[in-house]
């Protein structure tokens, strides 16, 4: 959302300047008449003035580089590969940019409020611009593993990897992800973590789907003791909440963060932990791939947890709707709703509940779970 604020703002600048150039050429306007040059006492600012052609230059084709960049990091067909390297160029176009506003701001206003806030904020920019291009983003979040395990589930391929973190993992919350970096050419791909966190077995278990050029690979290309780099856990989809009752909805793969709850719950269970609140949970998955051994896992991690599991393929029991989660939970209005899946199957459950009254603005927690 901030690069596409950054895009159109940036846009109407590009119109604003060059509208201007744009009516003195079709002869809307009259060309301004120059006056003498002025004498900079300054001697900062008689070198920033030298250097304004330059900068009105350079800016306007790193504003080109930028609209190209931000658009192929909208375009969901690009290779994520590529977009990995190319992404990373954002950081010389904006140093690029820096240069320009330094330049071509009014040197009066750096001594004013406005002028201070822009140079704490382009300073700030700088430093983060340093950090991308240097490779060092995220760096103190980032442990190694290796690969215990690798199960495959052809019916749904889905393919479960368990990463043993022997040390440095802080830990993480049901429903975080993480970035995990297998080949360092295709870079760090971000994954939801499919397992609670026992400190006694450092052990994080990941659930990818085969939807991309990416995934499709990584049956073939993991294997068992394989060295991994996980950076995380990053999100805040938690299920932290007062509500005694909850409604969990995982469409396809969006199953994933509601498993790694259910392990912990289990997790917490078998510790014996006192005092923990007693939620009645509803987990909904609607799938249309089926897999016996996967749903029997899933099913087991149910019980474990004291979670009542409602399995629904759409081929044999048709698409799960509002009406029929309000049927199988009739005090759905005492509880909150937690949904992980396709982003267009979410809002048109969020808006069906709202037609109903539901209080989706402070009850229905969606998992917007895309990187571009």
């Amino acid at each position: 959302m901030a690069g596409v604020t950054a895009l159109v703002v940036a846009v109407l600048h590009w119109l604003w300047s060059q509208g201007v150039k744009w009516a003195v050429g079709y002869g809307w306007l009259a060309r301004p008449t120059r006056g003498e040059r002025p004498v900079f006492g300054n001697p900062v600012e008689a070198f920033l003035a030298t250097q304004r052609g330059s900068a009105e230059s350079l800016g306007e084709w790193a504003f080109y580089a930028a609209v190209i960049l931000i658009v192929l990091a909208l375009v969901r067909y690009f290779p994520y590969h590529y977009f990995y390297k190319t992404h990373r160029l954002l950081a010389v176009v904006y140093l690029v940019l820096v240069y320009h506003a330094v330049v071509l701001t009014d040197f009066g206003y750096w001594t004013a409020p406005v002028g201070v806030a822009m140079a704490l904020l382009l300073a700030y920019g700088t430093w983060a611009a340093a950090v991308v291009l240097v490779r060092r983003v995220g760096v103190t979040r980032q442990v190694r593993g290796k690969i215990a395990s690798i199960q495959y589930y052809p019916g749904v391929r889905t393919l479960e990897t368990a990463i043993d973190v022997p040390k440095g993992w802080p830990g993480h919350k049901p429903g975080q992800f993480a970035f995990v970096t297998s080949n360092l050419s295709e870079g760090a791909h971000p994954y939801t973590i499919a397992s609670g966190w026992n400190e006694k077995t450092p052990r994080i278990t990941f659930i990818t789907k085969e939807l991309g050029d990416h995934t499709s690979r990584l049956r073939a290309e993991l294997e068992v003791g394989q060295d991994m780099k996980i950076e995380g856990p990053y999100g805040c989809f938690t299920f932290d909440d007062a509500c005694p009752r909850q409604i969990w909805i995982g469409g396809g793969i969006g199953i994933t963060p509601f498993v790694a709850h259910m392990k912990h719950i289990a997790i917490q269970r078998a510790a014996g932990q006192a005092g923990l609140p007693e939620k009645q949970i509803d987990l909904f998955h609607s799938t249309a791939d089926y897999d016996e051994d996967a749903i029997r896992n899933l099913t087991a991690d149910a019980e474990a947890a004291g979670v009542r599991l409602h399995v629904l393929v759409d081929s044999r029991d048709g698409r799960l709707t509002g009406d029929g989660i309000r049927a199988d939970v009739p005090d759905w209005r005492e509880a909150s709703i937690w949904f992980c899946g396709p982003a267009g199957f979410g809002e048109a459950l969020r808006k069906d509940f709202a037609a109903k009254g539901f209080d989706v603005k402070r009850c229905f927690h969606q998992e917007l779970f895309a990187m571009r």
